[in-house]
């Protein structure tokens, strides 16, 4: 069986350790932890994990943030990868900071990623995985926190909250989507 995980953020240095790159973060430390190497390849450096009899193809989209629907697209086609098998992992201000939710479904709430992979795919049936970044900002501040690197404190959180996360990707792939938000949403 084969799946495809879709981390979301955006490329270049300047974003790499911003709250809005969560997604690419948690896909970093599942590659990091199994050993994986990150390829370039078209609209997205994707890596290649071996768990229990799946394929789980990882992609961190290359075409930034708000175009991730045609990386995601691009690959679902290319490894023919059906949606129920595709996990989106991605950073959520409605949640408080580090608290996960898989979901089967949803709106976009507002997220630019989602938005995009919607219009892409065909509508908002696809898993996801939100991360929890907080909301502690001032009003009208909502780009600068979003785009604004960890304090000390979430670094600090980031290890533990990310390995849930990652468990919850293997466990997706392996026993399933309900089961998996039955065990591990909080």
């Amino acid at each position: 069986m084969k799946y495809l995980i879709a981390g979301l953020g955006n490329i270049g240095p300047e974003y790499e350790l911003t709250r809005h790159n969560a997604g690419f973060l948690i896909l970093d430390r599942l590659a990091d932890g199994e050993n994986l190497k990150w390829e370039s390849n078209r609209l997205a450096f994707t890596s290649l994990l071996k768990h229990k009899g799946r394929q789980i193809h990882l992609i961190k989209p290359s075409t930034y943030m708000n175009l991730s629907g045609k990386a995601v697209n691009y690959w679902m086609k290319e490894l023919k990868i059906p949606k129920e098998n595709l996990l989106v992992v991605v950073d959520d201000i409605a949640l408080p900071f580090g608290k996960l939710r898989m979901k089967a479904r949803g709106s976009d709430a507002g997220h630019n990623g989602l938005k995009n992979i919607a219009e892409l795919t065909g509508g908002q049936n696809f898993a996801r995985l939100r991360f929890g970044i907080g909301n502690d900002f001032p009003s009208g501040r909502q780009i600068d926190y979003v785009l604004g690197r960890w304090s000390q404190q979430e670094i600090d959180s980031l290890p533990e909250a990310m390995d849930r996360a990652t468990n919850m990707i293997t466990s997706f792939c392996t026993i399933g989507l309900e089961k998996t938000m039955n065990q591990f949403n909080q």
